[in-house]
């Protein structure tokens, strides 16, 4: 019996001192991360930073972070953060986002951001650089508010993201919202009709994207990775009359130039224009040009109300067929 007590006080000290040694640690990384930046010329502060979950778990609790990038011209302010993982292990990650108000600043304007019971699991690679395996993150309902105007919002947010096992620059994403809803601004921009539906219907997306390195610190302290590679397996959208799928393959140069193909399919794509005529997004003329072509495609597939076109993107340019019709949009993370 005397033999087990000592087993189970050896036990005990050796946990507690584990503990002190993850925990210390952890807040060490923090401490040191937000000096880097502060080196690197950000402004990179916080109030306070508590240890708690003893003792299973190891949580940091951050309090008022204030991180402002001059190079990128943002200001982030964050009302709390925890950060924690299970004690046995520091690779399972968790963030916890607060439920009070995170806002964005940049020259232009400045915005809000508002998520009920926002939080992400991350797995992470043993080592220094702690490279993204996997990241799944769910919130309650949330709204992005611009200039104190609520631009989107939505009942949820799904968010998961899966490194290929044998590929690490390969990553697979998933993102769906619930009753995702454009604000009054975006909607008396686009002139919508009242009795037009607040909430769209269907809001998805699967791909699998190449970056050119792993995601991992260095993609928070230094550049973020670059898409190399495409493979938009389904983007759907449906909003009242509207619905929209695409699929595409592309390959990008280290210039954010595309190469490949996008298949869009349409229904009821007359609306879309009349929407971007109302908004004046496309003059007259201009509806009247693209409601021409828009018809000849349409009568190819034969359904005059659906829309099933595919866009070639080659030399910095968008085709249909051989005709160019506009410049490719460059792809890149800032």
């Amino acid at each position: 019996m005397r033999r087990l007590l000592w087993i189970v006080l050896l036990v005990t000290v050796l946990w507690c001192a584990w503990w002190a040694i993850f925990g210390f640690s952890l807040q060490a990384a923090l401490d040191t991360w937000f000096e880097d930046r502060r080196d690197v010329g950000w402004q990179a502060d916080y109030v306070s930073l508590d240890l708690r979950g003893f003792p299973v778990r190891v949580d940091a609790d951050i309090t008022d972070i204030v991180l402002a990038d001059p190079h990128a011209g943002v200001v982030v302010n964050l009302p709390a953060l925890k950060i924690g993982a299970p004690a046995y292990w520091p690779g399972d990650l968790t963030l916890v986002l607060p439920t009070a108000a995170i806002s964005f600043i940049t020259s232009e304007n400045w915005s809000t951001l508002e998520i009920a019971q926002g939080a992400a699991d991350l797995k992470l690679h043993p080592g220094a650089a702690l490279e993204l395996e996997q990241i799944s993150a769910l919130t309650g309902p949330w709204s992005l508010n611009t200039n104190d105007q609520t631009a989107l919002s939505a009942d949820n947010l799904r968010l998961t993201m899966n490194q290929n096992e044998t590929v690490s620059e390969r990553y697979k994403i998933s993102v769906e919202a619930a009753k995702l809803k454009p604000g009054d601004a975006p909607r008396a921009a686009l002139r919508l009709p009242e009795d037009w539906p607040l909430t769209f219907d269907t809001f998805t997306l699967d791909a699998d994207i190449i970056f050119d390195k792993p995601w991992d610190l260095s993609s928070i302290e230094t550049t973020r990775p670059q898409p190399r590679q495409i493979k938009l397996k389904l983007a759907e959208a449906a909003w009242a009359d509207l619905r929209l799928f695409f699929v595409a393959d592309l390959e990008i140069d280290a210039t954010g130039s595309p190469t490949g193909t996008i298949n869009i399919q349409a229904e009821n794509w007359q609306v879309m224009l009349d929407l971007a005529e109302r908004s004046g997004a496309l003059s007259n003329s201009l509806r009247q040009q693209a409601e021409s072509v828009l018809n000849t495609l349409a009568r190819f597939s034969g359904d005059p109300s659906a829309l099933d076109v595919q866009l070639n993107l080659r030399g910095g340019l968008m085709l249909v067929g051989f005709i160019p019709i506009g410049p490719a949009p460059k792809i890149i993370l800032r």
